[in-house]
């Protein structure tokens, strides 16, 4: 049991950077309306971590899980 608990924290991460990423992206878009640098400079940062979630799903398929 204590070895999946490596996998679950990643697993809490991955999910907390894709949805933190897509919230600060549409953020980003609606703040475009009134100032479009700002909406732009959180809405790219959000794409990235957005993605960055993403390839940690692929790293955690990756992963091998001990016995």
């Amino acid at each position: 049991m204590a070895s999946t608990k490596p996998h679950a924290r990643l697993e809490k991460w991955i999910w907390v950077l894709i949805y933190g990423g897509l919230f600060l992206f549409i953020l980003g878009l609606a703040t475009t309306r009134n100032d479009v640098a700002l909406g732009w400079a959180m809405a790219v940062p959000g794409i990235v971590v957005a993605l960055v979630g993403v390839v940690l799903i692929y790293v955690r398929s990756r992963l091998k899980d001990s016995p």
